[in-house]
């Protein structure tokens, strides 16, 4: 039992599994303020130039069916500005951050040096190539 509590603690605090945490509550904090500003900001510029500040309203009844293609619409426009928000308050940033960062170059890995064997063949190789 104390060995299964030892792993699950590992797994529970290790440094990949609390930055995931981190990262979700921000990016749930990050889409709440991406929502104000598409409802607030957004959707009323939409309302000064289309006459409404959504599309819901927009629908097309065939039959006894009502198809609310207006809501999809409203729903295009907020991912959309999810999606550029995220693009610019965060993708942008990070690139320019990960570019900006001297010395911090990906060092290629030294060739590993061969095993003794591989020193043996390769011995056996030269003395048989002259």
């Amino acid at each position: 039992m104390k060995k299964m509590y030892q792993e699950f603690k590992e797994f529970a605090f290790k440094g990949d599994l609390v930055s995931l945490a981190v990262a979700f509550v921000m990016a749930a904090a990050f889409g709440a303020v991406i929502k104000a500003l598409v409802e607030f900001v957004v959707m009323p510029i939409v309302g000064i130039i289309f006459g409404e500040p959504t599309f819901d309203n927009l629908t097309l009844t065939i039959n006894d069916s009502v198809i609310a293609y207006g809501s999809f619409l409203t729903a295009a426009v907020v991912f959309l500005a999810t999606a550029l928000g995220v693009f610019l308050f965060i993708v942008k940033p990070y690139k320019a951050f990960q570019a900006a960062r001297p010395g911090e170059e990906e060092e290629e890995e030294a060739p590993a040096e061969p095993s003794e064997d591989i020193k043996l063949l390769m011995e056996i190789r030269d003395a048989l190539s002259k």
